[in-house]
């Protein structure tokens, strides 16, 4: 299993629009001029039929009309922005509609093309949506991504931690997690200097994602000498495995005395809690393996009550 560094995002092509309105010869013009742009256009004739489209693909933008038949512009805005917060919605609003400019932006549209339009002012707006988009992907980027190691650091840990737990109970996989501390790493900083130090940290982190799965696993640096690993998608058996190889691979080749201690646990739901409580108690019981191991000499792996012992 090899895993490369989080990279950073871009708009993956083919950059997917859904044009909406009921105008045959509107809808044609627009999906001409789409593609002429170099996107793929998807087409609806009203918001009942985007709606369901939006539910079955993933679109970067969505272009829609105002009035429209069974369900008009600034309805389909409103549901889609509570289905999805941050999908880019485009209104095409003509000027004796009953809505202004600022309806349609209060209600979560992110910018708004007044009939009738050109093509070069249709372009200029996707675009630059399309940047912003972009742009907020990097810095979400930067905000959760380790700048030493090239993990992700703690801030993305809980989001990725979060995502992967709520996909878990709606597909009903199971979800572990990892944490791993380097013992004696402090007297190995204090000895060989805050660069070696830092050398061991990209070591490590290098080696969890040598033994984990790409865009599977999630391996996360929390600060410190502690690291995690989200392992979605796993059986008990392999989890286990996953921590044994990193800490049998990590004997090989030490940095002076360090060890690792690694806590293992499993995703358990309670009736009795809500989500966040669920997730809290699994980072603790993790936590909790992880010192455990420490305790009892370090160089270990301990698991927590979740995992049937060997």
């Amino acid at each position: 299993m090899n895993q490369t560094p989080p990279a950073e995002p871009e708009i993956e092509p083919p950059i997917k629009i859904l044009a909406v309105d009921d105008d045959p010869q509107i809808i044609a013009m627009l999906k001409s001029a789409i593609t002429a742009f170099g996107f793929q256009c998807d087409t609806a004739a009203d918001g009942v039929e985007a709606l369901a489209k939006a539910q079955e693909e993933k679109f970067a933008i969505v272009l829609t009309d105002l009035t429209m038949p069974r369900m008009d512009g600034m309805t389909l805005l409103r549901e889609l922005k509570n289905l999805y917060p941050r999908l880019d919605v485009i209104v095409i609003t003509g000027y004796a509609e009953n809505f202004s400019y600022t309806d349609v932006i209060k209600a979560g549209a992110c910018d708004f093309i007044a009939k009738p339009f050109n093509i070069d002012e249709l372009e200029a707006k996707l675009r630059r949506a399309l940047r912003e988009q972009d742009l907020v992907r990097k810095l979400e980027h930067i905000s959760m991504c380790d700048s030493l190691t090239g993990l992700h650091n703690r801030r993305g840990f809980e989001v990725k931690l979060r995502e992967e737990i709520a996909r878990g109970q709606r597909q009903n996989y199971p979800v572990f997690l990892a944490i791993i501390d380097m013992d004696k790493f402090k007297s190995y900083n204090d000895q060989h200097g805050h660069q070696a130090g830092d050398e061991a940290l990209k070591s490590l982190g290098r080696l969890l994602l040598s033994h984990t799965r790409d865009k599977v696993d999630w391996c996360c640096r929390q600060g410190g000498d502690e690291f995690a690993i989200i392992l979605p998608y796993a059986s008990d058996e392999q989890a286990r495995a996953v921590c044994r190889r990193i800490l049998e691979q990590y004997r090989l080749n030490p940095f002076g005395e360090t060890t690792l201690s690694i806590g293992l646990a499993r995703f358990v739901g309670s009736p009795q809690n809500n989500l966040e409580e669920d997730i809290d108690n699994f980072v603790r019981r993790a936590d909790e393996a992880m010192y455990r191991a420490k305790k009892t000499g370090g160089d270990r792996i301990c698991f927590d009550d979740s995992l049937p012992t060997d």
